[in-house]
Order: structure tokens, then sequence, then C-alpha cells
């Protein structure tokens, strides 16, 4: 017992909820017992890619049965927005004037949620159309200019190099974007108090921002917001921002009618109102010598943002950040341009831009390699950081690990056997072509935005021994409570079963940031331990003058206190605190230390650390009809010292998986009116139990230890794996390129559908 609860933060403890989740006794916000009198809001969107609204009428809306009203922006008593960045730019409703397909200009309010959903339907909206843009290349080319400033990043004269350098290659890379396909849709549901106060339950990953944003819209201060959230049922980024709409119009409503108001959307029109990952066309350049080792690189990343700026400042930047992946360019140009398209506004998705970065560096290496009849994994070693070398935003790379790695990921999978075996099969001809590929992953953890990088947690123990832990982060099924009550329990050496996980609320721990950037585990277990070593510390002083014995000589051990040579039960010390009045309450706080990025100058040290890994993938494609399997994947990832290993596997496993369909099935659509046609799981394809590798081993790199002090020398787990989905993409394209003997690379723009394969293939055939 003793080595258990000592190794607590290190060992495989179940997720808090698991049980919960498989036997449907976990509550979410739709499970919360309705107040009486609760009334129901849904939306009504536009019909319009960009017009003026020159009429509205909603008479036979509020002539349907249970109506009790309709919500618009002449209904809101505060600021009419909800942009999560200061620029005002995000109507709760459209005022005047609609934006994209499916934009939000009213809500109404039924007894039950099917009266108000027909009725909504029911509303008669004219509009005078205006011209409109749908991708960034159109954008561009119709100046529809930048929905927030752009950024260049640059490290010595890439102009220069690029001419200089004995090889060029030049291409156009189409990357697409996606849905986050949480399994729990938006949904908020709000309850009036009295004076200005309202509570909102909410399925959000940023507790505190709803908070602001209710306040904003309502005019009252942030004290008169309570927000509330047990657990989300995925979030993957898509409710960090996009719930603001949600608890807004929940809120304004159950202000109006002084009546509880809930508002779940359809899945169709939760994926057509609310943004996804951004989708990019990147021109690059790079220049290369016979060795395959790289020169210099251009780019220019052509975002499709939306209508309106949302976090797409940030993720443009990342993309940028991550557009080297694991390779050091020696001189090096890159530019983000977040073009505005009139489309729903883009937002935060697994990864935040990272992975549009990084796919590009990997498709450059491809290129290097096919130009020079190279495998591309030799280019990639040829090609990986050294320690000391600097990034493109001047960052020092000090804990570069993945040359270790590669050896033993090449060793464990039996990649060149593997891959000389492909060539083999490939080379007799045939239908099914084969393709492996080996890349590697460098992510840097850290909210770009620095203040972000803060964290408060609160903990209580009472008077019989039980402990109520709670903190700023928000659990969406990736183990965030679990891995801070570990932490907990290994700092008072108590059975984790004696701590409770409370809810996630603005009444406890105020100001906190979102549940993002990989950071959670980071910055709430740094601050959970801060306030249990705050309570430690009263209890060091109160044993040693209750038993008499040195401050140095107080330990803590599984289940007691030692006072000297006596062992205390923990029940005991801590009734006998409480009656001498000790403080068994502490607030905690953390916030990452080094970090700093100059946004003017493009330089700065913008990440705390990297993570890093690698996976091999191999691929056998249907060259008659495009379709392909996903025969083994192999993957080793560095996750420091891990926390959970369970847990931490399953987010590699689930990465990997999400990743691998955000490049191969999962595709965005819109029509020539500008509609969202891929808005349900009957038009839009996620990945199934029968898509994941036929073969899957995945470990963790368990000799790997942070080099920074962070929560127990681990490491962020959350978004770094997605990217080892590119290795199954880079397999496609070798499967792909065999029909042309190699000569040149398949160039598929992500995602690599059946039809996208199939066009390649046709065309490298001829």
């Amino acid at each position: 017992m003793k080595d258990e609860i000592k190794g607590l933060a290190h060992s495989d403890t179940i997720h808090d909820s698991a049980i919960k989740h498989v036997t449907g006794r976990a509550e979410y916000t739709d499970d919360l017992n309705e107040p009486a009198g609760l009334i129901h809001a849904y939306l009504g969107l536009s019909q319009c890619a960009h017009g003026r609204i020159t009429g509205a009428d909603f008479s036979e809306t509020l002539a349907s049965p249970g109506v009790v009203g309709v919500l618009t922006v002449r209904d809101i008593p505060g600021v009419n927005d909800v942009s999560p960045n200061g620029k005002h730019d995000e109507p709760v409703f459209a005022d005047g004037e609609v934006h994209f397909y499916g934009q939000p200009v009213f809500a109404v309010l039924a007894e039950t949620r099917d009266q108000a959903r027909r009725a909504a339907h029911k509303a008669k909206l004219d509009y005078e159309e205006l011209p409109f843009a749908l991708d960034p290349i159109a954008a561009r080319d119709q100046g529809m200019g930048y929905v927030t400033e752009p950024l260049t990043l640059k490290r010595g004269d890439a102009g220069a190099a690029m001419s200089a350098a004995p090889r060029r290659i030049k291409g156009r890379f189409g990357i697409g974007g996606q849905d986050h396909f949480y399994l729990e849709g938006q949904i908020a549901m709000a309850v009036p108090g009295e004076d200005d106060d309202v509570t909102v339950n909410v399925s959000t990953q940023h507790p505190s921002e709803v908070q602001h944003m209710v306040a904003h819209v309502l005019n009252v201060p942030s004290h008169s917001v309570v927000v509330n959230v047990r657990r989300m049922g995925g979030g993957f980024g898509g409710k960090e921002t996009q719930m603001n709409l949600f608890a807004c119009v929940a809120a304004v409503a159950a202000k109006k009618w002084n009546r509880a108001v809930k508002i779940r959307p359809d899945r169709d029109d939760d994926m057509t109102a609310t943004g996804k990952r951004h989708d990019f066309v990147v021109d690059y350049e790079v220049g290369f010598d016979d060795d395959g080792r790289i020169l210099a690189v251009e780019g220019d990343w052509y975002a499709r943002c939306g209508f309106s700026s949302d976090l797409s400042g940030p993720v443009t930047d990342r993309a940028l950040f991550h557009a080297d992946n694991a390779y050091y360019y020696p001189d090096v140009r890159i530019s983000s341009h977040p073009m505005r398209t009139n489309t729903v506004s883009n937002t935060a998705f697994r990864g935040f831009g990272g992975p549009q970065g990084v796919i590009v560096a990997e498709r450059m290496v491809e290129e290097i390699a096919y130009a020079l009849g190279r495998d591309p994994y030799e280019i990639r070693q040829k090609n990986l950081y050294e320690n000391g070398q600097l990034t493109p935003y001047h960052q020092e790379v000090t804990d570069q690990i993945l040359p270790r790695i590669f050896q033993e990921l090449e060793t464990d999978s039996d990649y060149q056997v593997r891959r000389q075996a492909v060539l083999d099969w490939n080379a007799k001809g045939g239908v099914i072509r084969k393709g492996i590929a080996l890349t590697p992953v460098k992510f840097g953890i850290s909210f770009t935005a620095t203040w972000f990088n803060q964290a408060g947690s609160l903990i209580h123990i009472y008077s019989d021994g039980s402990i109520a832990l709670n903190h700023g982060g928000t659990e969406m099924g990736q183990g965030l409570n679990t891995k801070v009550a570990q932490v907990v329990a290994e700092a008072f050496q108590c059975d984790i079963s004696r701590i409770k996980i409370t809810r996630t609320t603005t009444e406890k721990v105020p100001n906190t940031s979102a549940t993002a950037a990989s950071s959670g585990t980071d910055l709430n277990g740094m601050a959970a331990l801060d306030a249990a070593e705050q309570i430690k510390a009263r209890l060091v002083e109160f044993v040693a003058e209750r038993w008499q014995a040195p401050r140095e000589d107080v330990r803590f051990v599984p289940g007691h206190i030692m006072a000297g040579d006596t062992a205390v039960p923990w029940n005991a010390v801590i009734n006998a605190a409480y009656m001498a009045r000790i403080h068994l309450s502490a607030a905690g706080f953390y916030k990452t230390p080094k970090i700093h990025w100059d946004r003017a100058t493009g330089q700065g040290r913008p990440f705390y650390y990297f993570a890093y890994g690698a996976a091999v993938s191999e691929v056998s494609v249907d060259t008659l009809t495009g379709e392909y399997v996903i025969d083994r994947a192999d993957v080793i990832h560095d996750v420091g010292r891990s926390l959970n290993p369970a847990i931490d596997k399953g987010q590699v496993e689930g990465a990997f998986v999400q990743g691998t369909g955000w490049l191969t099935c999962e595709e965005l659509w819109w029509d020539e009116q500008g509609r969202l046609r891929t808005h349900a799981p009957s038009t839009y394809k996620i990945p199934l139990a029968s898509d994941r590798p036929r073969i899957f081993n995945v470990r963790l790199a368990d000799w790997s230890e942070n080099a920074e002090r962070t929560i127990k020398r681990s490491k962020a787990v959350g978004e770094p794996p997605f990217m080892l989905g590119i290795s199954v993409f880079e397999a496609i394209n070798m499967a792909v390129a065999s029909l042309a003997d190699y000569r040149e690379p398949a160039r598929l723009d992500a995602p690599a559908t059946p039809e996208r394969v199939l066009m390649a293939v046709e065309r490298l055939r001829r």
C-alpha cells in the first residue's frame, strides 16, 4: 500500500467517471433536473450566404402552439457580441446583415423543444443578396481582406538562400478543415436568480469566458453570472468559444421571461452554425542540396477564417510556429493570411493550427525525397533539429529526443524490412498498391497568448478527513480530473477515494483559462499541488507542536502522518487540527515560467517545452476504387514521466485515429449558394471502429522525463499525437506514387478521400 500511494501520480488509476460513462450514470448538461417552468429556445438561421435583411415576418411563428416569444437583437440589453478576442465582430444575432449561410438571426422560445424547433422554421426572412466568397483564394482575389493581423516569421535571408540553392521545388497544398463532431452537442441551461443573477449550466471548455460573455450581453457585472460545468461529452476545441452563443441566448431569454431556459440545437444546426478546424491553401517553396538537406523555405498559409476573427489570429500564428515540424530551416520566411470568407467563423480544434503547419513540412520532405529518389525517412533524419538550433520564431531547441525515438521505432516496427516488402509488392503491379511512411512530430506546449498560462485551484479538507478538490480546468473525457486528484492524493499520501472532484464553477476558482492547448494538466495540476502544499505546511506545524516532534521529523505516509516515530492516523490528525482551529482550506495558483513572445518581431519563447513522437503506418490502396485500409500502425510517443500511462495511451490512440480521420475521410463541402452540405452523420464521415489500423501498436517513451519543472515531470498529451496520423496520409501518397514508379509524388490534397485518390491514380497512370 505504501508503494502504491507513493507512486500514485504515475499509476494506471481508473478514470474517475469511467464506470459512469459505460453504465450511463454520468450526468451531462442535458441530464440535469429541469426547474419548474423551464422553456426551450431554438435558433433561427439565415438562408443567405451574404445579404441585407430587408424583411422579417414572425406572425406565423408567434401563432404556433406553445410559443412564448421570439428573441432578436433588439432584446439584448448589453452588447450584441460574443467574440472572444475583444474585436467585437461576432454578434449573437445578425443585425441587419448576414455574413454566412446559417448565421443565427433570432431564437424562438416555446414550452417544448419540438414546438420551438417547428415554430422557428415558420419565420419568413427576406434578403437583398450581396456578393460572397467561400474559400481563401477566392477571398484573396476578391479583396475580402483579413479578419485579423497576419504574421510573418523569418530568420536569415530566405530569398538569397533560395536563389543559391542547387535544387528548388514549388507547390500548392490544399488542406481541408474538420468538424469537431463531439458526441454531446452544444447545450446550455440558464436559470434566472434575484437581482442581476443568472446561473448557466453549459458544456464548455472555458467557464470564465462564458461568464464574461454572458455578463457583457446582459450588461451586468461578472459576479452576477455563475457558470457550472461537471463534464462534457467531448470538446476538441469546439467548446472553447463556440458555446458563447448558446449560453448567451439562454441567459438573455431567462432574464427576459424570468424562466429557466434550455437550448440544444439539432446536429445539423450545430454543425452549420458553429466553427470548425481552419482549412488552408499553402503555397510553398523549398531549396535543398543534392544530399537532401533543406537550405531555405518560403511559404504563404491562406486560411479560410470565416466572417469574424474568433481565434483565427492565434490559430494561423500557431500554424506558422509548427511549419518546421521537427526540421531545421537555415533560412526561412513564412507568412499567414487569415482570409475573411462568407462562412462560419472557424475556431479552435485539437492542435490549434499546428497540424496545418506540420503537414506542410512533411509534404516538402516528401517532395525532396521523390526528387532525389530517396526514402523520405532518410530525408527526415538528415534534417532533424539538433540541440542549440533556432526555430523560425527564434526559440532554441534544447531537448531534442527524436533521434532516439526514431531509432527505437525503426527497430520495433521492422521499418526497413517492411518498406522493402512494400516496394517488392508494388513492383509486381496489380490493383492493390501498398505504402509505408515514418513521420515525426515536435509540438510546442503553452498558450501563445502568454496570459492564459495560469491556473487556480481550491482544496477543502473536512473534519472527517474527506477532501473536496476544485480547479479551473474542465473534464471532457480526457482524464484531467483523475490526474489532478492523483497529484493531490500523492501529496497527502491518502487514498484517492478520499477525494471528491467537484464540478468546475466560476464561484470557486475565478479568471480561469480554457482547458485547451494541451495544458490542462500542466496548469491545474501545479495549481492543485500548490494548494496541497499550503495545507501540508500548516499540518506539519500543528503536528510538530501537538505531538512534540521536530518539524523535519513530521512526514506524510500512507494513511498517516508521522510525528517522529509516532504514526497518527489521517482522520485523527485532521479532526484534531479542526478542533485546534487550523485552516484546512487553500487556494492554489500557478503560472508557467520562462515563456515570452513578441508578436511584432516574431521572436521569443512561446513554448515552455516540446513534446515529441513518431509513427510508422502501412496502408493498402485499391486503385480501382480509391479505397484503402490501414494495415498497421506503430507509435512511440513522448509524454515525459506519465502521470497516468493508461489514460495517456488512450489519448495517443484516440488522437491518432482522429488525426487520420482529418486526413482521409472527414470532408467539409459547401455548395455554390454557400450552404454547408456536410452537416450530419449522413453526409460527414468520421472514422469508424473498422477504420482503425488492423494492427495498432502504441507505446509511451517511458524513459523520457521533462527537463522543465512540470507537474511530476510529465508532458502534455492531448494535441501532439494528433499529428501522428500524418503517417497514414504519407503512406497513401507512396502507394499512389508507385503507379508512376515513384518518379513523382502523388501530391494529394487533404483529405485523401477515395475520390481524390482515384483521381490521382488516373493522373499518374497517364
